[in-house]
């Protein structure tokens, strides 16, 4: 199974593709990583070097590995932080152009826009080109609560307006929602949530006292993995949701601040803890 990964990079630290690749490639996925940005850490450092990469670079090597025939035998597309709305027009023209070469590819878009502590946290122009070209394409969004509201310009505290929502929002494919506290999450736990047309799913799991950076880019490319090893979406919500709480769980016990993703290899896997899905009636 193949994957072309478009995000971020950095040299120190788990984000952008320096949380999704080594994951997906623990599924024995092959993945052709596409870097947005090289920078040696994440914000939230002193200091930060490096920079976003002009949208001709990152042009130049999507038409790179279209060349080397990478399009034509990938099985997903994933796309995350793209740093300019330059690089997201880029990427939209990627995605149909591989696309239209091969239908049996499929998309998967991370919008990674912002959080509900920071609210958004890129530049303006790019949410609405994210709204408006790239998740039309995708066969599967994962925004975390914030984004999904932002992306659908409506609240949605309550199951029923998660699902009322979603499905308005796309009209095919498969939304799943993460981070979220609704009306009716229990104290205490973090819900993660997959709406389709006719079916919908909820997971819980426990609120750990840790955020670290990267955990969107993580579960996304664990969805990933588990839909493209013949997981369902149930299956693989499941199995995202406990292989991601796993390696937070190892993370909070080590106390440092960047998730501990290469010592819990094992756990990407095989979690020792199964959370099981919940079907939702709607």
């Amino acid at each position: 199974m193949n994957v072309i990964s478009i995000q971020s990079q950095v040299a120190f630290g788990h984000v952008g593709n320096s949380a999704a690749v080594f994951p997906m490639q623990m599924h024995g996925i092959d993945v052709v990583a596409v870097p947005t940005t090289l920078l040696s850490n994440r914000p939230g450092y002193p200091t930060i070097r490096g920079r976003v990469l002009d949208a001709d670079l990152v042009a130049d090597l999507l038409r790179g590995i279209e060349e080397r025939g990478a399009a034509d035998s990938a099985h997903m597309i994933l796309s995350g932080y793209l740093g300019s709305a330059e690089n997201a027009n880029v990427v939209a023209d990627f995605v149909a152009r591989a696309k239209a070469k091969n239908p049996a590819l499929r998309y998967c878009c991370d919008p990674v826009l912002g959080d509900r502590d920071r609210g958004l946290f890129v530049h303006a122009d790019i949410p609405p080109l994210v709204r408006d070209l790239l998740c039309p394409l995708a066969d599967i969004i994962t925004p975390n609560h914030f984004e999904f509201e932002w992306l659908c310009g409506t609240k949605a505290a309550a199951i029923d307006q998660v699902v009322k929502a979603a499905r308005a929002f796309m009209a095919r494919g498969t939304v799943v929602v993460t981070s979220a506290e609704l009306a009716d999450t229990p104290e205490g736990e973090i819900e993660t949530l997959a709406v389709e047309r006719a079916k919908a799913w909820r997971v819980r799991t426990p609120k750990l006292p840790i955020s670290p950076n990267g955990t969107g880019d993580l579960f996304a490319a664990l969805l990933v993995a588990a839909r493209l090893r013949g997981a369902d979406t149930a299956e693989a919500l499941s199995h995202a949701a406990s292989a991601i709480f796993a390696v937070l769980e190892r993370t909070a016990k080590s106390g440092t601040e960047e998730m501990r993703i290469v010592e819990s290899a094992e756990l990407l896997t095989h979690p020792p803890r199964k959370f099981k899905c919940i079907a939702i009636i709607r």
